[in-house]
């Protein structure tokens, strides 16, 4: 077998033929001429793709190899490893955006022309930033040029970083479209963003048709993928930069001021820099503790964002309450920093277990008065409130704190809506703890459908206590009242009287019971019932 020929594990060709890796594993065992192992471990071996290919076919289980499966499959089995593969395919994409011509002429390129082409393609979007990975398979490059030309450069390439995403879940935590349209909708419009955090590119994504896209991630496999998916994404006239490296040691973009600020933090990180950035001039609210690391994020963030600029972070529920971050937390409410506190639904964005928290801040203005109060948005208990227990869509959820944000931002304040969202005064934050959990501030909710679902009830029940009355049968010798009258309108006896009747009747005729004895404990039956004050209800008195 050459030896850069493609490979597939058993998962890729149960992709491949439609079914499941069962099916492949009976396919092995009862069948002696099936492909045999070329790579791989025993516990996931690997095949020769054209072998998988030609003995599904004489099978007759498979037609034709789609065009995107072969180039995935490609990709997967390149000797650099998938993710250098995609930097060479998110290259022919954005060169087939750029030149549609190029997928025609990519058909006879040979390897050192194809090279040169991808090379010179990261040259001149990314400044040599990030090299397009050898060595160059121009086998994988002229599938990717085709697929690019078939589906679209954007859509081609989102295919095959969702299926290496897909194939990856523990290696990376990623930002859900949803919360991260959400968190660009909060910052609002920006000519320039930056996510130093930015993993693939899905927040910086989500932004409002920036001019300028500043990105930096830890992991150089994900900077260099995420920054050919916001190359494709982004306006073609807008400038991509995106670095490798950690932001709070290694600040790629040390004299930046964005305009806005989007974060989805590492979470939990103890060797976040503790030591070696003691006297780092971001940390103006307060050094942050080993175990406070997005408190760090946190203050980055506002460093790099100018004045008025908005910062939108995606924060644990912990971070909101924990004793060893109250200094910090208070020194963010007393300069007007922190300006809104939104609890998320539990499920929304990873770890899924927990509903998580955005933060909102603002950096304060030279001369620009601290605002007196911290939005309060609590959308977290919305699963309860749906029908049913069911989840409440997300759409209930996005517009809930955007109606809550935006009339905060235009007014100060907002209207309070009990269990949901408040405004409240900073100095009543101020305490021993600092604590900014939303749930422990906002008063519970009033009871479903308050006073109108209450009227409602008490109109039902007088109407169902009236039709009780006229299908009741009437006591012996009293006549029946007419229907659509109660029986008081029937000139029957009033409730007191009534009741002062019935215990007069029922009373037998009183007999004499010696005091103090044993077997008489109760006279209460044996005596008349006295009558009943005039105009009030009566009671047998004992």
């Amino acid at each position: 077998m050459p030896e850069n020929a493609s490979e597939v594990t058993a998962a890729g060709i149960a992709r491949l033929a439609g079914v499941g890796r069962a099916a492949v594993s009976n396919w092995r065992r009862r069948h002696a001429d099936f492909p045999k192992p070329v790579g791989g471990t025993d516990t996931s071996p690997a095949f020769a793709l054209s072998e998988v290919e030609g003995w599904l076919r004489a099978q007759g289980k498979l037609a034709e190899v789609p065009l995107r499966e072969r180039v995935w499959q490609r990709a997967e089995s390149h000797p650099a490893g998938t993710a250098a593969a995609l930097r060479q395919a998110g290259a022919v994409c954005l060169l087939v955006r750029e030149r549609p011509d190029a997928a025609t002429r990519m058909k006879g390129a040979q390897g050192t022309e194809a090279g040169e082409a991808v090379g010179g393609l990261f040259e001149r979007h990314f400044g040599g930033r990030f090299a397009p990975g050898a060595p160059v398979d121009a086998e994988l490059l002229r599938g990717a040029a085709e697929l690019a030309a078939g589906m679209g450069p954007r859509q081609a390439y989102e295919f095959l970083l969702g299926r290496y995403l897909d194939a990856n879940p523990r290696q990376y935590t990623l930002t859900p479209p949803a919360p991260a349209e959400l968190m660009a909708a909060l910052a609002g419009p920006a000519r320039t963003v930056l996510d130093p955090a930015c993993g693939t590119g899905t927040l910086l994504r989500a932004a409002e048709a920036p001019h300028e896209v500043y990105g930096q991630e830890a992991d150089p496999d994900l900077a260099a993928l995420a920054a050919l998916r916001l190359a494709l994404h982004a306006d073609p006239a807008a400038a991509v930069r995106v670095a490798g490296g950690d932001s709070l040691r290694a600040d790629a973009f040390p004299g930046l001021a964005a305009d806005a600020v989007l974060c989805h933090p590492p979470f939990n990180e103890r060797n976040w820099g503790h030591e070696d950035l003691a006297y780092d001039p971001r940390f103006e609210y307060g050094f942050p503790a080993r175990t406070e690391s997005e408190l760090a994020w946190v203050q980055h963030c506002l460093a790099r964002v100018r004045e008025g600029g908005t910062v939108v972070l995606l924060m644990p529920p912990a971070a909101a309450s924990r004793r060893s971050g109250r200094r910090i937390r208070a020194d963010l409410l007393r300069r007007g920093a922190l300006r809104a506190v939104v609890a998320l639904p539990a499920g929304a964005a990873p770890p899924y277990g927990i509903p998580l928290h955005l933060w909102v801040l603002r950096r304060p203005g030279t001369g620009t008065p601290a605002s007196p109060h911290l939005l309060l948005v609590d959308t977290a208990g919305s699963q309860d409130a749906a029908p049913g227990g069911e989840k409440a869509p997300w759409q209930t959820v996005r517009a809930t704190v955007l109606d809550a944000w935006q009339s905060f931002d235009r007014h100060g304040t907002t209207e309070e809506r009990p269990g949901v969202s408040r405004a409240l005064k900073v100095i009543d934050l101020l305490d021993d703890d600092v604590d900014l959990a939303p749930a422990r501030h906002l008063p519970p909710p009033a009871a479903a459908g308050g006073a109108a679902e209450l009227a409602g009830v008490r109109d039902r029940l007088a109407a169902t206590l009236l039709r009780s009355a006229e299908l009741a049968p009437a006591p012996p010798g009293r006549p029946s009242p007419p229907a659509g009258r109660s029986p008081r309108s029937a000139n029957w006896p009033a409730p007191g009287h009534w009741c002062c009747a019935r215990a007069a009747t029922a009373a037998p005729a009183p007999t004499a019971v010696p005091p103090c004895s044993p077997s008489t404990t109760s006279s209460a039956a044996a005596r008349p019932a006295a009558p009943c004050p005039r105009g009030r209800p009566g009671r047998s008195r004992s």
